[in-house]
């Protein structure tokens, strides 16, 4: 776990200009830091614990970049929850829910403080460790992966729309005949849209986009016999009484909506985003993982 090095905290916290927050809780974190809420705890050198961390990203008085985790989590959403509404709150933390002060950020941030120096990490005298750094995402990988599901998970509309549903499998076909039609007819048209998460798709070779969907259906069953890490699958609101459901496993990201599709990104398969029509098996399987799934409190 990170240490509480008092002059790094101080250094931080002296004159914060906070430029935003999010949350790492089991329910909600920035995904582009790993597949689970372990994995992106442990990118900041932090423990897992039960209730979650605020992580409040600024710059001090020259100007340098830190994140300052905290753990008052509550503090964090309103904040969050007020921005997202278009009203001001001054997020002040207290020093006392101070866990760790980081330097640098692990997310991309696209503002910085008026009147002080441009970003740039702390001095290496005042810094506890090296500064932490956005993934890289200027190449396909996992980061971009899971960005790429984040996007479609917000612009669920978007990307529904795009999909006929006369490309799926009809009524009655077998699971592998489903993925076979979703991936063959409309998953590699689909991986054409440009957007932040995903990069411009080439048609792949169909075959290989069959066995990488049959794969993450398979490992997504999986997960409702054996738990995966916490955070592994979550589900959040969703218009009606649906709910959108996100899980993620090595070299894949899926993500659905429980009374819809789901859409399937692939290591393997760089910029393609993959339909997955309802069959007679996505139903059940969608249903299971959103009984288990980890949900914003």
């Amino acid at each position: 776990m990170a240490g509480t090095d008092e002059e790094a905290v101080a250094a931080a916290d002296d004159a914060l200009y906070v430029l935003t927050a999010v949350l790492l809780t089991p329910a909600k974190f920035p995904s582009v830091l790993g597949d689970d809420y372990p994995e992106a705890c442990a990118a900041l050198g932090l423990a897992p614990l039960a209730d979650g961390y605020g992580l409040v990203l600024g710059q001090d008085g020259d100007g340098a970049r830190w994140t300052v985790v905290i753990d008052d989590v509550s503090l964090v959403a309103v904040a969050i929850a007020s921005w997202d509404c278009g009203m001001e709150y001054d997020l002040s933390p207290d020093e006392r829910t101070v866990v760790a002060a980081l330097p640098g950020w692990p997310l991309a941030v696209a503002v910085a403080a008026p009147n002080v120096p441009d970003p740039h990490d702390p001095d290496p005298d005042v810094a506890d460790g090296p500064p932490l750094a956005p993934p890289d995402t200027s190449v396909w990988g996992p980061a971009q992966r899971r960005l790429g599901a984040d996007e479609i998970a917000l612009q669920w509309a978007i990307w529904r729309e795009q999909i006929d549903d006369t490309d799926f499998a009809t009524p009655g076909g077998g699971a592998t005949d489903s993925t076979e039609a979703t991936d063959a007819d409309a998953g590699a048209g689909a991986g054409e849209r440009e957007s932040e998460g995903t990069e411009k798709g080439d048609r792949g070779e169909p075959q290989s986009g069959h066995g990488g969907i049959r794969r993450v259906l398979a490992e997504a069953r999986a997960y409702v016999d054996s738990p995966p890490p916490l955070g592994r699958v979550r589900s959040s609101f969703a218009p009606g009484d649906a709910r959108t459901l996100r899980a993620d496993g090595p070299g894949w990201s899926l993500v659905a909506r429980t009374d819809d599709i789901a859409f399937v990104l692939l290591d393997d398969e760089p910029g393609e985003v993959l339909p997955v029509g309802r069959g007679p098996e996505l139903p059940g399987l969608l249903e299971a993982l959103d009984k288990m799934a980890v949900r914003p409190s």
